[in-house]
């Protein structure tokens, strides 16, 4: 049996009123319930409209509609073909950035609009981090502000830190859907970039930084709000003019 023969045999040919949404349906539907796995690669649009009795047209179409839903995408060349894309939290972050940054980029949004969201996501999420936190995390949230204190303010590496800071805590969280929001609101927006920095606004967010660690350490999740609200309320008060 051919490559195409066994991923075919997924699929059932129907007689539908609307092929391509029939077509689109059935694909789908496979994707979701894992028939077809992450990475494999769908039967060529030939082998697709033979098997759903439909033209090629009409699979071009259901394929170029779940392209757009981010479920499968294009591979030029002599091995490529269409692939069932990796599907999970990260590759959901990555995506929902890319989508924030565009609409950033084109004006639909503005960034005072992410700002909120992420303040938002961040209280609530500090609380779950104080709670639900692995030792390993506590450990690496404690590194990177040990690497800040180290830096003055207007080093390069200043923003990167900041969004490896920030994102940790969504992750520690445990909720993955959270934490891909916070991860990709701040690798968008650097927030560091929108501030009026100096030594002394430096020098208060690193140590803003340590307390909100003091309290994920110590599984508090009520003084993990109270430092990330002082955070994240100090920070509005030094907008970039």
């Amino acid at each position: 049996m051919t490559t195409d023969d066994a991923a075919s045999a997924v699929f059932t040919a129907k007689v539908v009123q609307r092929p391509r949404q029939q077509v689109e349906d059935q694909i789908r539907a496979a994707i979701r319930s894992g028939s077809i796995k992450t990475g494999q690669k769908l039967p060529t649009e030939v082998a697709l409209s033979r098997d759903f009795g439909v033209s090629r047209t009409t699979v071009r179409e259901a394929l170029r509609s779940l392209v757009a839903d981010g479920l499968i995408e294009k591979v030029p060349g002599a091995g490529g073909g269409s692939f069932v894309r990796m599907l999970d939290s990260r590759s959901f972050g990555i995506e929902l950035g890319q989508d924030i940054e565009n609409l950033l980029r084109v004006g639909s949004i503005v960034y005072g609009e992410a700002a909120d969201v992420r303040r938002m996501l961040e209280v609530p999420c500090v609380r779950l981090a104080a709670e639900n936190r692995t030792a390993d995390e506590a450990a690496e949230l404690r590194d990177i502000v040990d690497q800040q204190k180290k830096l003055s303010y207007d080093d390069p590496q200043v923003p990167e830190l900041d969004v490896r800071f920030h994102s940790l805590i969504g992750k520690a969280s445990g909720n993955r859907v959270a934490a891909a929001f916070v991860d990709a609101l701040h690798k968008v927006t650097e927030p560091v970039h929108h501030l009026d920095l100096d030594e002394e606004v430096g020098r208060r967010t690193v140590r803003q930084h340590m307390a909100i660690v003091r309290a994920v350490e110590k599984q508090d999740p009520a003084a993990a709000e109270r430092a990330m609200v002082d955070h994240l309320s100090y920070l509005e008060q030094h907008p970039l003019s």
